[in-house]
């Protein structure tokens, strides 16, 4: 099977528009590289569902704020691309930034308070710079179905509805968070993490999966999630963001759990390393 890598977005459509003219659904896997387990899920999700796979690698400066790690955030494409033609992926895209962003770009993409909340409200502009590359990279391939990780749930949430609302043709499909053996969520961030912090790092998804099931049990949700900030800290975490359970749609802060599935998020520190997880909440029978 041949593999090609393209860098433009003239490049990108001639070598995808074939396989629109024959009917072939078209799976597009965003990523910004530094491809691990959690990357291969979302390959493995396209592969079965569509003829063709198309995986992007861009580390989005948009989405990064003035004090976040762009500049030291992973970058081994060599790497990444021999990994995708292992697994049988079609295309490469790997645009550089003057591409994506040309000259006198102006245009930003707001997905409102579903936006505005969380991840939101700590990074301002993150979901604008996400909502806005991908719906450029959704424009350029014109995928059947996009596939993103539930480990980042609300920017699945946010591409959801960025891509309903401007009637973009795609199925958003959201794939499983893959986890380390103590369940640690896979990130390539978590290379950062030292011996000590990495011991510590898997408190923060045994405290979500702790706070969804004492919730689902009739405990007032927020007051369990306080607990469970305090618990993180307690743990050895330097610094919470957020930790809060929401409806899963709107992601509104719900007293109790109700007839719509919810979710339990959190954002920490370990060290200067920032690590995100979420658990489902399934409602209440």
């Amino acid at each position: 099977m041949s593999f090609d890598t393209v860098r433009t977005v003239d490049a990108l459509r001639a070598s995808i528009a074939p396989w629109h003219e024959a009917g072939q659904a078209v799976g597009l896997v965003p990523t910004m590289g530094a491809l691990h387990d959690g990357h291969l899920a979302l390959v493995g999700a396209s592969r079965i569902s569509c003829v063709r796979t198309v995986v992007t690698i861009f580390v989005n400066p948009a989405q990064f704020g003035p004090s976040e790690d762009l500049v030291r955030y992973p970058r081994r494409e060599a790497e990444d691309a021999e990994i995708l033609r292992s697994l049988g992926v079609d295309l490469l895209y790997a645009p550089p930034v003057s591409e994506v962003y040309r000259p006198g770009f102006a245009t930003r993409i707001t997905v409102g308070s579903l936006a505005d909340r969380l991840e939101g409200a700590h990074r301002p502009d993150h979901f604008t710079g996400v909502a806005t590359v991908v719906a450029k990279l959704l424009l350029q391939a014109r995928p059947q179905r996009a596939f993103f990780g539930e480990k980042d749930f609300q920017q699945l949430q946010v591409v959801r509805r960025m891509a309903a609302d401007l009637d973009i043709p795609v199925d958003v499909v959201g794939v499983e968070t893959v986890r380390e053996p103590d369940g640690l969520a896979l990130s390539s961030r978590n290379e950062f993490l030292s011996p000590a912090e990495r011991a510590v790092a898997p408190a923060l998804n045994r405290t979500l999966c702790a706070v969804a099931n004492a919730v689902s049990d009739g405990v007032d949700c927020q007051a369990e999630a306080a607990r469970g900030a305090e618990a993180l800290i307690a743990s050895g975490f330097d610094k919470i963001d957020y930790l809060a359970v929401v409806d899963a749609q709107s992601f509104e802060p719900i007293g109790k759990i109700a007839r719509r599935p919810a979710r339990a998020l959190a954002a920490g520190f370990l060290g200067k390393t920032r690590l995100i997880d979420n658990v489902a909440i399934p409602p209440a029978a």
